[in-house]
């Protein structure tokens, strides 16, 4: 037996730019903002035809972000209506959304570098300069005996190379 979705499906997509501004003038400064959202809530009723209306989470931080005396004047909507009568209601493109589509970017770009980095490689190895040369030992008696100068300045070079 197959297991059917328990969500309801999608009957109407809509996007709207929404005016609030002639709403929540008509409110005094300190509730404009709840305004904003009640005139919110009516449009999408007079539009969608239905009373059962959900805002969504960054649909309400966008319209609170400049705090409760200056909401945006319009708004843009993603309106989804449901088999059930229900409404919900979103920003076009959230942040999340916006964040993912930045990771695939990302990815992508990380993904033609290193493809081109790999086809490189060969070439640079052949044209990379060989490391430093090695000290010659001659070089290394003089570090040795400015060494012994250094911890005994009474002694002589030679007294040292004895020991």
């Amino acid at each position: 037996m197959a297991k059917k979705d328990n969500k309801p499906k999608t009957v109407i997509d809509r996007e709207y730019i929404i005016p609030l501004r002639k709403e929540f003038q008509k409110a005094p400064r300190y509730k404009r903002a709840k305004k904003a959202v009640t005139a919110l809530k009516e449009f999408l009723s007079r539009h969608m035809k239905s009373d059962n209306i959900k805002i969504g989470k960054h649909l309400n931080l966008s319209i609170w972000k400049n705090g409760i005396k200056n909401p945006p004047h319009k708004i843009k909507v993603r309106a989804q209506k449901l088999e059930d009568g229900t409404v919900t209601a979103e920003i076009p493109n959230p942040p999340a959304e916006r964040k993912k589509e930045a990771k695939k970017k990302a990815q992508k770009k990380q993904e033609e570098k290193s493809k081109e980095t790999a086809a490189k490689k060969p070439q640079a190895k052949k044209q990379s300069p060989s490391p430093e040369p090695k000290k010659e030992p001659a070089q290394a008696e003089d570090k040795k005996e400015a060494k012994a100068k250094a911890s005994n300045p009474k002694e002589t070079p030679e007294q040292v190379k004895k020991k």
